[in-house]
């Protein structure tokens, strides 16, 4: 897969892996949410910040928006846009850096 992804089998798994990330970061910040309306024990942010960095971030921008969630804490969102930033950067340049 280094240091291109040109084969489509390549880009199916780069896609798979996303897919799977953003379920998981899904998931993590739907049970923080619970967690947080019932007092319970808390994920870590930067936790959350490193499910966005692997991948994670597009089911992360879901889960802020529907369930509302750390989507209004100005110093959480500055990490997860610059977070998104560096892995939307590493993920085109695996796309398209010549074999």
């Amino acid at each position: 897969m280094l240091p291109g992804v040109h084969s489509h089998m390549d880009r199916l798994s780069l896609t798979t892996a996303y897919l799977a990330a953003s379920t998981l970061a899904f998931a993590a910040y739907g049970i923080d949410k619970a967690a947080a309306i019932g007092g319970r024990w808390r994920i870590p942010e930067a936790f959350l910040h490193l499910l966005g960095f692997v991948g994670g971030w597009p089911g992360a921008l879901v889960a802020q928006r529907l369930f509302r969630h750390k989507s209004r804490k100005v110093s959480f969102q500055v990490a997860f846009w610059i977070v998104a930033v560096l892995n939307s950067t590493a993920a085109l340049w695996l796309l398209t850096v010549d074999s």
